[in-house]
């Protein structure tokens, strides 16, 4: 146990510079402040997002908790994307490259000021994963935050989410659902500040940051609005203290074990590929063995236990009804899926964080028995072979079978299937591939207009999406990503042709391009990498540094 609170600050507040303490009694700190550890807390600022609204506030409010607590607390913001705004257009190639930019910005600002504690406030999808690297980089003390998600629309009487958004926008496409219902919904299911509400990426990091330890108990399932989440804000001083008291350090926390913890739950609570490409960089960050590899036979022994959208109609506001994410954590851990000796930022084991929490109640249909799952491997299975030699991600929620064969139809742009789809020339039985939008081609965006235009009642499971790129959360139908390597460093996927036959096997871990070797040699013969194009500087960064998604896309120059 340390009791040198502040022992990185005091090399500024007590070094032999003292001149720059005329810096801090500008601010209004007194002699007795300087004694005391510094907070640093990492604001992803954006106004115009719904996610991220009231992030400020909540800052402001651990400020008061630390200073209770006999702590000085700073908050400093860093960029911030939505990830549903940006979707469709030039924006989405900012994304991904944001979640770089969120670790980049907070390991450059506190170890730049010396803050003895980091708080990374999680409130859209890159936020929490992009402070969760800063925090491995680092390894000073420090937890992720949950700024909580939104409470779920109404329509007629029922929940609605994001997803009921983009789902009824398909449906009023092809004569489905009138427009002026498709309409109504859009107006009416985003009703306040808060992250997207189901299993999409927001909230598959929130719980997998709960799982791994680095979040504390509970946070992950309070809602934006709820008063719990300002009195979360005013405890975290006391926290935070007893975190510095202990000197507990994120790599004290982020063992295999951890991640095998992580990736377990993402599994279990029918989560997003985004969580798989975020566990691969934070391990890389962490310097901890764990890749694909190790994820794909997770996948393939962990059951699906939880109805959240979009693979049922559950919220996270009805995970905190019923109990909130210790409750689903006790459950995958009296079932023996999680290592409960790991150690979390609690400074307590996650069997100990756990062992009042009440077992799961019988009378819902959100969380069900071990012995009876919706499925009885996960709903994301990992895949390698002639097309993936790096491994392609797939999420099949919708997808009845294990296997599927088609005929390949490629595009390059998102919009293109959008217009396909609506002139009926994707059929059942194609493989739609999207390709040259990978991390060094484009940032690696979101391609939900092209999976969300898949999911008429006619083609939902029926046809199968393969790509270079990522989707959201929302998405659902039988869609595969992440293929590495992607197609502008001369990834198998750029060689493809319509008609091509591609199959896949989830629990068989395989997928083949129907193409002999002679063939495919003939079609690189000749071939040299594209120069890649971009009118924005940030872009051209990430697609200089960044790996491949096998690697998580984390960049080169910084991982351990």
């Amino acid at each position: 146990m340390s009791a040198t609170l502040n022992w990185n600050s005091r090399r500024l507040t007590h070094g032999w510079q003292r001149g720059i303490n005329a810096f801090y009694y500008g601010l209004g700190l007194t002699d007795e402040d300087l004694n005391k550890a510094q907070v640093g807390i990492g604001v992803p600022l954006l106004d115009g997002n719904l996610c991220n609204v009231h992030a400020y506030d909540l800052a402001k409010t651990i400020v008061e908790g630390c200073r209770a607590a006999g702590l000085v607390a700073f908050p400093f913001g860093t960029p911030a994307v939505s990830d549903n705004i940006s979707q469709g257009h030039e924006g989405g190639s900012a994304s991904l490259p944001s979640r770089n930019l969120i670790a980049n910005s907070a390991e450059c600002v506190v170890s730049g000021h010396g803050y003895d504690f980091l708080v990374g406030l999680h409130n859209c999808d890159k936020n929490g994963p992009g402070f969760a690297m800063a925090l491995a980089r680092l390894n000073y003390p420090g937890l992720i935050f949950n700024g909580g998600s939104i409470l779920p629309g109404c329509h007629q009487g029922h929940d609605t989410s994001i997803l009921d958004v983009y789902d009824a926008q398909a449906a009023a496409t092809v004569g489905a659902m009138t427009r002026e219902e498709a309409d109504e919904i859009r107006r009416t299911a985003c009703p306040g500040p808060g992250g997207c509400g189901i299993a999409a990426s927001f909230n598959t990091w929130g719980i997998a940051m709960e799982a791994i330890g680095l979040t504390l108990p509970y946070s992950s399932s309070i809602p934006a609005v709820d008063p719990a989440k300002r009195r979360e804000c005013l405890e975290l001083g006391t926290r935070i203290r007893r975190i510095l008291e202990l000197d507990l350090r994120p790599r004290d926390i982020l063992t295999k074990a951890a991640f095998t913890n992580a990736a377990t739950t993402i599994a279990a609570m029918g989560g997003s590929t985004n969580g798989v490409l975020h566990l691969l960089a934070l391990a890389r960050e962490a310097g901890v063995a764990f890749d694909l590899k190790d994820m794909q036979a997770i996948f393939r022994k962990t059951p699906v236990v939880c109805s959240f959208a979009p693979r049922g109609r559950r919220t996270m506001f009805d995970l905190h009804k019923l109990g909130g994410t210790p409750m689903l954590l006790k459950h995958l851990l009296d079932g023996g899926l999680l290592d409960g000796a790991c150690r979390t930022v609690t400074g307590l084991t996650m069997a100990e964080n756990l062992a009042s929490v009440p077992a799961v109640p019988g009378d819902q249909d959100l969380i069900v028995p071990l012995s009876a799952p919706f499925k009885a491997y996960a709903d994301m299975q990992v895949c390698f072979g002639n097309l993936a030699p790096d491994g392609i991600v797939f999420k099949v929620s919708s997808m009845q079978e294990t296997k599927f064969r088609g005929q390949a139809v490629c595009f390059e742009q998102a919009k293109d299937i959008v217009d396909a789809v609506e002139a009926r020339r994707v059929k059942p039985g194609h493989v739609i591939v999207l390709r040259r939008l990978g991390p060094v081609a484009a940032g690696m965006p979101e391609v939900l207009v092209a999976t969300a235009a898949l999911a008429t009642p006619e083609l939902d499971g029926r046809v199968a999406f393969v790509s270079d790129a990522r989707v959201s959360g929302v998405s659902h139908g039988a869609i595969g990503v992440h293929c590495a390597p992607e197609a502008v460093v001369g990834g198998p996927i750029a060689f493809v042709r319509d008609g091509d036959d591609i199959s896949f096997d989830l629990l068989g871990g395989t997928i083949t391009w129907h193409v002999s070797e002679d063939q495919i040699a003939d079609r690189r013969r000749g071939w040299t990498a594209p120069v890649v194009h971009t009118r924005r500087g940030y872009l051209a960064d990430f697609a200089a540094t960044a790996a491949q998604a096998n690697e998580g896309c984390v960049s080169r120059a910084g991982a351990t």
